[in-house]
């Protein structure tokens, strides 16, 4: 087997960058991922007819110089470039810290101070939230996340390098801002939610079957297949019913979004989650992102032995 640094270049760029992202976490001014949200923002505003096509137009220009410089970029530094990329890309420590913002004073009864911190992760309303609706979106939010901001981007890094991991990310961020089924996202963000949903397929079901693994196997694999099928998002399913089988708590259930009341279907089995549960999930999805690093160095060695 070959163990020289070239052949090793893909896994160990995605370790050095999430070990930046655990060292350095998310950054404070001048996020790049803030700015394309701000681009993003004034593309819409410009371009929104309210149809698909614009929506399309508008997904192509958000998107395609970035990936394209992205890719022009590589080849002069592949190592550095692929470091850089999927480090902006990634937001475990940052996701951790969020989950650990709602968690505190969520364990010290301060519930107001958590409502405030939840409503800074989640779409729905949090005002009128008791305790257990607090940590029962806080773990859901976790669990989807794990997936969005960390597991899908290691996915496309893993097969187009510091490209494919940036594709993923903005699109993803495209799906957050547009994918909305209001009248002025339904037909312009349809694009960008049908992308997501693409790019997500595999990744979203790898997300699964890590915290499947990692926990109680036996009922994730079970709530992934009986109750994954009825929620509406294709991929957000597999991942919040194997994470809350696999943590031993039930998600799902009424909530919240734009003033509408939405009753969505249980996931996992077992008690309502508490403060404690948002740590275990993050315990979670920090040892599904060990794991994936392992298996992409085995795959690695594998290919060139």
């Amino acid at each position: 087997m070959n163990f020289s640094f070239a052949t090793f270049s893909m896994p160990l760029a995605a370790l050095t960058a999430v070990l930046l992202d655990r060292l350095l976490g998310e950054v404070s001014r001048f996020h790049p991922l803030v700015g394309f949200g701000n681009l993003a923002g004034f593309i819409e505003k410009r371009l929104n007819r309210r149809s698909i096509t614009s929506g399309l137009l508008a997904w192509l220009l958000a998107v395609g110089p970035w990936v394209a410089l992205a890719c022009w970029l590589r080849p002069l530094a592949p190592f550095a470039v692929d470091v850089v990329l999927l480090y902006f890309a990634l937001g475990a420590r940052s996701l951790g810290q969020h989950a650990e913002a709602i968690a505190a004073p969520l364990q010290a009864g301060q519930l107001d101070a958590a409502r405030e911190r939840l409503s800074w992760i989640v779409s729905r309303e949090t005002a009128a939230l008791d305790e257990s609706g607090i940590a029962k979106a806080g773990v859901e939010s976790v669990l989807e996340n794990g997936n969005d901001a960390i597991f899908g981007a290691l996915f496309w890094f893993a097969l187009l390098g510091g490209p494919g991991a940036l594709l993923f990310r903005l699109a993803n961020t495209l799906d957050a801002m547009w994918g909305y089924r209001t009248e002025r996202f339904n037909l312009f963000g349809r694009v960008a939610a049908r992308v997501d949903d693409v790019l997500n397929c595999l990744p979203a079901r790898l997300t699964a079957l890590s915290y499947a693994l990692l926990g109680r196997t036996r009922t994730a694999l079970h709530c992934w297949r009986t109750q994954a099928p009825g929620w509406d998002s294709p991929n957000a399913g597999p991942v919040m019913a194997a994470g809350a089988g696999s943590l031993g708590v039930a998600l799902g259930g009424a909530a919240i979004y734009h003033g509408v009341e939405e009753i969505r279907p249980p996931l996992g089995l077992g008690p309502a989650p508490v403060a404690a549960d948002l740590r275990r999930a993050v315990s979670l999805v920090n040892n599904s992102l060990w794991l994936w690093l392992a298996t992409l160095f085995l795959i690695t060695g594998a290919l060139h032995a």
